[in-house]
């Protein structure tokens, strides 16, 4: 299952990543054709799309930084620290409720789904990721939010 996931969100990441070097591309040329120079002081059609040029381009480079992360994700590492750590698939409760989460470095809260099952993506940088490190069945943790402090219990990982 961990396979699966780690392939959506890169499958995910590569569509994003190709719709946006078409749309980067496009408004490049928009922003640098001579056609849409400006024509007073007040025209700043060009100027705008330059910016938004320039927006593209960088969210591409992270784009392409994502993958490579995601690609070098190693979803057996929980199994051979046995403690959660990046790549671990999560069975936590909390109030009752049981749900799965993947925890890696980037693309925190998605939602995936397989085989008909919900898992929800969660970034180690989040501060239920972070708490999550380093954790085994059993453990308890908390998550302070703004209005009251969550416990969780960590259910299963693998």
């Amino acid at each position: 299952m961990k396979n699966s996931l780690l392939n959506q969100l890169i499958e995910q990441a590569k569509k994003e990543l190709d719709a946006l070097e078409s749309a980067a591309l496009a408004t490049h040329s928009y922003a640098t054709d001579q056609e849409f120079k400006s024509e007073s002081k007040y025209d700043t059609r060009a100027l705008e799309a330059s910016y938004l040029a320039e927006a593209e381009a960088k969210r591409v480079e992270e784009l392409k930084l994502e993958i490579q992360i995601l690609e070098e994700v190693d979803v057996d590492a929980s199994a051979k620290y046995g403690e959660i750590s990046i790549g671990a698939l999560v069975e936590l409760s909390f109030n009752n409720i049981v749900k799965k989460y993947f925890l890696i470095p980037t693309a925190g809260g998605t939602v995936l789904d397989v085989d008909g099952e919900q898992v929800v993506v969660v970034s180690v940088f989040s501060p239920i990721g972070d708490a999550m490190l380093g954790l085994k069945a059993g453990d308890d943790f908390e998550v302070e939010t703004p209005k009251f402090n969550r416990t969780y219990q960590i259910v299963s990982f693998s």
